[in-house]
């Protein structure tokens, strides 16, 4: 069975992941794409484990907002709040 994916969220996963921060999107995609370990790109580009994790994990929140923008996603009135501090 094949899947054929959505061209159009192909694009805006695309778009979201060129968005990113040049080392950000180096070490999401060494990860995801490369299929390389944490400790693997940690080598590779001089960061410690550590700020590799947070690069991922900020990568994905970066392309998770980015593909939230433009679909109805229900936050309560205080959501906003939250974030500005």
């Amino acid at each position: 069975m094949t899947h054929d994916p959505d061209p159009e969220l192909l694009a805006r996963i695309e778009a979201a992941v060129q968005a990113l921060p040049r080392r950000r999107r180096e070490v999401f995609l060494a990860l995801r794409v490369h299929a390389m370990s944490y400790a693997e790109i940690a080598q590779a580009t001089g960061l410690t484990v550590a700020q590799v994790e947070r690069h991922v994990a900020r990568a994905i929140a970066h392309i998770d907002r980015h593909l939230q923008r433009g679909e109805a996603w229900p936050r309560p009135s205080w959501w906003r709040r939250l974030w500005r501090r």
